[in-house]
């Protein structure tokens, strides 16, 4: 079992399509690797996380 996606996304139950993109967007620019060169081992973790929760 994994993390719930609408908490992992930080969106409500029953968010629109545009909401979660929205959201997605946000977390994996905040996320990425190459935007994180200090910590790149977590941030590869959380942006994985951000990504499969999309």
């Amino acid at each position: 079992l994994g993390a719930d996606p609408y908490r992992v996304l930080g969106v409500k139950l029953g968010a629109s399509k545009h909401e979660i993109k929205a959201a997605y967007r946000r977390l994996a620019m905040k996320h990425h690797p190459d935007r994180n060169p200090d910590d790149r081992e977590g941030a590869e973790k959380r942006f994985k996380a951000v990504s499969e929760a999309f």
